[in-house]
């Protein structure tokens, strides 16, 4: 007897019977009837049936009432559209750790951890083999893509921060921790170089680890040097010098202090410059103004670890308060920084020094560099929007599980219902793309990404008009509604509202 799934049924929970198969069958199927098909390649959407065996996309057909084998569970389309899962280009966290619930109700099946130069299972307790094993038998949310840090790598090597100049014997060292990294199964490289260590290294480094990264056909990504206006040019320039002969990958692309649709394009058009020239340059954006990351970023770089911070107020008190002022005054203010950690979580800047009675520069010296994380506003959403539907830029969260920013649970569903639906900016099936195809082709994941016969079965069943992003800069873990089911590896994660299964993989690049 067919195990048919309608409308009703749905509401009723009638999805989460797919978390598992029954009487132990490892292979049963779902069949997903009279679906509005986004396969992820950028075609418009097409009516078809979609048949899922095991981990597997087994078939694709055009609609038919054809008989179904008893063996297959049948899931009604209703209208509604079949895509592949997303695939987060730019994830913080560890699974190990928490949770990944409300990328799970958003449509993320696949994330990508070590990014920005540092990465999970890297304290003294667990180093990354350990981690990646942990990982491996642990039930996972979502799929895990994993990327090696520069500072991770450096740490293996035993390169200290402070060090702009690797010899010889270290530059080995670390290109040989690399290698060790890819032969474990990782997508590339990762640079932090607005954060120590990567704020102390120079190019001849770079171009060591990035002909690494190309004899594995790797992804050199990088929060780069600088996202300044004045800067972003130059720092896309050293990202493509450091992949070498490698791909270059932009994380979280954005310009920071300019404004409006006229500087958007001029960057449009150096990006598309670079690869007329031949140059594998891709980028990934996320929908909101404002970043999120630590106050660091505030500091002049004598200020930072492992510089002795004590002594630096002792010595230079004066200078580092006058470089402060001039550094938020440049970014908005105080009212422009939301405080997302430690006691001050859920308050601007300024709302801290008013209620302290001090100035605010003040509350900065005093928290430090490493000292809170927060929301940075300092993007203009007339230039970001320009950025985010350009073809060449894949999406991401740069959110994670605890990460006082709505990002981490609200982007993909805020593309969905603001920028396909309300604000019509982007269509459907180009959204979708640069949701999964695009990022599966920027990671190597030959598998993943589309819906075709024999690929994995990672896929989001939902009516887009029914999308919507809860999560706010307020309540930043609202989950995500209108995700009817969330598939990951041929089998239901998420349906009606909440986690039912747990199939997520460590996966290996080939």
């Amino acid at each position: 007897m067919n195990d048919k799934l309608t409308r009703r049924q749905l509401i009723a929970g009638g999805l989460a019977s797919l978390a598992a198969p029954a009487g132990g069958q490892t292979d049963r199927s779902t069949l997903f009837r009279e679906v509005s098909l986004v396969d992820g390649t950028g075609a418009p959407p097409r009516p078809a049936n979609v048949l899922v065996t095991g981990d597997r996309i087994a078939r694709v057909t055009a609609p038919s009432r054809e008989r179904v084998p008893s063996w297959a569970r049948v899931v009604e389309g209703r209208g509604r559209v079949l895509t592949p899962g997303f695939i987060d280009l730019h994830t913080h966290g560890d699974p190990l750790k928490s949770p990944y619930d409300g990328f799970l109700a958003m449509g993320v099946t696949s994330i990508t951890l070590g990014v920005d130069g540092s990465g999970p299972g890297t304290s003294e307790e667990l180093d990354t083999a350990d981690w990646r094993r942990a990982v491996s038998r642990a039930p996972l949310d979502t799929n895990v893509a994993l990327l090696v840090g520069h500072g991770t790598i450096r740490h293996a090597a035993g390169i200290p921060d402070s060090v702009r100049r690797p010899d010889a014997t270290q530059l080995q060292r670390l290109a040989a921790a690399l290698e060790a990294e890819f032969r474990a199964g990782i997508f590339g490289l990762s640079y932090g170089l607005e954060y120590v260590p990567g704020i102390y290294t120079e190019a001849a480094e770079h171009r060591a680890l990035g002909a690494v990264v190309a004899r594995h056909d790797g992804v050199v990504m990088s929060h780069m040097r600088s996202e300044d206006d004045d800067a972003i040019e130059a720092s896309i320039d050293e990202l493509i010098a450091s992949a070498g002969q490698a791909r270059a990958h932009i994380s979280h692309l954005k310009v920071v202090y300019g404004h409006g649709a006229a500087r958007a394009q001029a960057l449009l058009e150096f990006l598309a410059a670079k690869r007329r020239q031949g140059i594998d340059l891709t980028a990934d954006e996320y929908p909101y103004e404002a970043g999120f990351t630590g106050i660091a970023i505030l500091f002049p770089e004598w200020a930072l670890p492992p510089t002795d911070y004590a002594a630096i107020l002792r010595e230079r008190r004066p200078e580092l308060s006058d470089y402060l002022e001039r550094r938020m005054t440049r970014r908005g203010g105080p009212g422009a920084l939301l405080i997302g950690t430690g006691t001050h979580a859920g308050k601007t800047l300024a709302q801290v020094a008013q209620e302290a009675g001090r100035h605010y520069v003040d509350v900065l010296i005093d928290l430090g560099p490493e000292g809170a994380q927060g929301a940075h506003f300092t993007m203009d959403k007339a230039l970001q929007d320009i950025l985010l539907v350009d073809p060449h830029v894949a999406f991401s969260t740069d959110g994670g599980p605890g990460q006082r920013h709505p990002r981490g649970a609200g982007t993909y569903a805020k593309l969905i219902e603001d920028y396909v639906v309300r604000d019509s900016k982007l269509t459907l099936q180009d959204m979708i793309r640069k949701a999964t195809s695009y990022p599966a082709r920027i990671l190597r994941l030959g598998d993943r990404g589309t819906i075709r016969p024999g690929a994995k079965a990672d896929l989001l069943l939902f009516d887009p008009a029914r999308v919507r992003a809860r999560a706010t800069y307020v309540d930043p873990f609202a989950k995500a509604e209108g995700f009817d089911l969330v598939m990951v590896n041929g089998r239901a994660a998420y349906a009606n509202g909440s986690k039912v299964g747990r199939s997520g993989a460590l996966l290996r690049a080939r």
